[in-house]
């Protein structure tokens, strides 16, 4: 088949790799010169690696990614530094962390050569035509792939976008320029209404992110003093990681999430992806894992050679996992950001009291990925 991709995020890049892996024509259109995978880290669980090796992609991501942070203390911990409940390494033996921007080398470095369009707008066809609209000249195709972020324009083109949410929360992140370090221990404190979250890199340095409860569009001109001011007097390493981080690499953006997941995920033969079509808070770190897998599952549905009735596979499996993640995840982002003292007090509490084992659990019913 033919296919445009539109949008060269994580899941955009990788459906375009998996699809042109099994001999696809892949057109991937960024309207960006230079898309933004810099400033900021991640995690991939089981979940996302199982989707990356059933499309021939799992090998490549681990090259550029290290499994550290499985080896090390985590869980959460109150701003003193005393655990809540630390999560035991053997539930998590395929957790990974890396570089935003080392994972967008890698998909692009295993696409199609010559498929990456940047600074190439496309437009879907609102009645979900296979078609798309570049420079006012529409070019057909036989699919075509949306995977344009949370403020996805097709979603709205296509009649399917059910509005976004303000989370009720900020976020920060940083990238130390040299290597903190961070004792064997990584995860998230929380205090009243703020998160602060440690993860290692693979070349030593640290990904780290921040949270605060409080009304949407606030910036200061020196968002790391912001942080200093903020976590400053919380437990070590954290003041470390904010000092290892350039001024101006603080990167500060409101959290916003789908008010309710879109009714379908298909109109015709054109496709919502990733955050176009259930974007969700970070809180259990699934948004990339949760691209990853759409992808996945689209491309080994497409083996079969019948496109509706893998189109409409699609739209019911990912939508049925996906909105219960995207609910999920929106609930655990209340609760890590309580900021009343009785709220945040009976949350520690609980905390406290949750067998780590049982934790371990439930991230691990997160990451459960089946093959379609």
């Amino acid at each position: 088949m033919r296919v445009a991709v539109i949008g060269a995020g994580t899941g955009g890049l990788t459906i375009a790799a998996g699809l042109g892996g099994e001999g696809h024509e892949v057109v991937v259109y960024e309207r960006r010169v230079e898309p933004g995978a810099v400033g900021a880290g991640l995690t991939l669980f089981g979940n996302a690696f199982g989707a990356l090796d059933a499309i021939g992609l799992g090998d490549i991501v681990r090259e550029v990614s290290s499994d550290a942070i499985a080896r090390m203390r985590a869980g959460q911990r109150t701003p003193s530094g005393d655990w809540l409940v630390s999560m035991p390494s053997a539930m998590v033996p395929t957790l990974r962390s890396l570089h935003r921007a080392e994972l967008h080398r890698a998909l692009v470095g295993a696409l199609p050569a010559g498929s990456l369009q940047l600074g190439q707008g496309a437009t879907v066809a609102a009645d979900g035509q296979p078609v798309v609209r570049v420079d006012g000249a529409e070019e057909g195709f036989d699919l075509v792939i949306a995977a344009d972020g949370l403020r996805s324009d097709a979603r709205a083109l296509l009649g399917l976008d059910r509005g976004v949410r303000y989370a009720g929360y900020t976020a920060w992140r940083g990238v130390t320029v040299s290597g903190v370090n961070v004792h064997g221990e990584a995860g998230e404190t929380w205090g009243r209404g703020r998160i602060f979250g440690i993860v290692p890199l693979p070349d030593e340095r640290v990904y780290w992110f921040a949270t605060e409860s409080t009304a949407a569009g606030q910036h200061a001109d020196d968002e790391r003093e912001t942080v200093r001011e903020r976590f400053g007097n919380w437990h070590p390493p954290i003041l470390a990681c904010i000092d290892a981080t350039t001024a101006t690499a603080v990167l500060r953006h409101d959290i916003y999430d789908l008010a309710r997941i879109p009714a379908t995920f298909v109109k015709g033969r054109t496709v919502l992806l990733g955050d176009a079509a259930h974007g969700m808070t970070p809180n259990l770190g699934q948004g990339a894992g949760q691209a990853i897998e759409d992808a996945a599952t689209l491309t080994l549905l497409l083996r079969s050679g019948e496109l509706d009735a893998a189109l409409s596979r699609y739209d019911e499996l990912r939508r049925k996992r996906t909105r219960v993640i995207w609910r999920q995840s929106r609930l655990m982002g209340k609760a890590a950001q309580a900021s009343h003292p009785i709220g945040a007090g009976i949350r520690d509490a609980l905390l406290r009291a949750t067998p780590s084992a049982f934790m371990g659990r439930a991230t691990q019913s997160i990451q459960r990925w089946t093959e379609p």
